[in-house]
């Protein structure tokens, strides 16, 4: 079966226009400055207009204040927020209510005890992520896109009430055993795409898609 696919980081048109070619159903906008990948609301507007509407922008950003939500959503239109960092349940509820806009929140994971607080974000998120957590000895590390996995069979047999994507370390070359071992219909990938941190491969992208397109 196809698996849906969102390309995350995009910050260059030849990469949007990777994303576009290569039918991915998600692109992912980063909006956190320590990121190799951040893009500015003017830069993510000048990239959203290249893609159609049929291809869901999403906003990716770490414990964003009322204020950067509000200077990122009136410079672009975005379909979905995706919050990546330690938003609270409450937090998560209150931008959803506030902003008026699709919410996704990240659960980052090392083992089968950072799942237990998904029940608390189902009710109140439109979609989950579930993404690799960093170990504390890594430096430097981000709150995503740091090409780490996770024991992928945490997932697999699970059933949430919101749809998911599978996210961490993934590649054109293991995307299919990552969606096999977990379960996963939709998938996420940064680094995995990358010539090096922050530098979108349009190859990487159309061979991720292809993949993905395969099942």
């Amino acid at each position: 079966m196809a698996l849906a696919a969102k390309i995350c980081g995009v910050n260059s048109p030849d990469a949007a226009q990777a994303v576009v070619k290569g039918g991915a159903a998600f692109m992912g906008l980063v909006f956190f400055r320590k990121s190799p990948r951040n893009v500015s609301p003017t830069e993510a507007a000048a990239l959203a207009a290249q893609v159609p509407k049929s291809i869901e922008k999403v906003g990716v950003l770490v414990n964003p204040s009322d204020g950067d939500l509000k200077d990122i959503l009136d410079a672009v239109s975005l379909d979905m927020i995706q919050l990546h960092g330690h938003e609270t349940p409450e937090r998560v509820a209150e931008i959803h209510r506030t902003f008026g806009v699709k919410v996704m929140k990240a659960i980052k994971v090392a083992g089968s005890e950072d799942l237990a607080s998904v029940g608390e974000f189902e009710s109140i998120s439109d979609w989950l992520l579930f993404d690799a957590k960093p170990p504390k000895t890594m430096d430097s590390a981000l709150p995503g896109g740091n090409a780490l996995a996770f024991d992928w069979t945490l997932l697999a047999g699970r059933s949430f009430s919101r749809p998911w994507m599978l996210s961490g370390g993934l590649t054109p070359e293991n995307v299919s055993a990552a969606a096999t071992a977990s379960g996963a219909q939709t998938v996420d990938v940064s680094s995995g795409v990358e010539d090096k941190p922050g530098v979108k491969s349009r190859a990487k992208i159309l061979a991720f898609l292809e993949a993905a397109n395969r099942g």
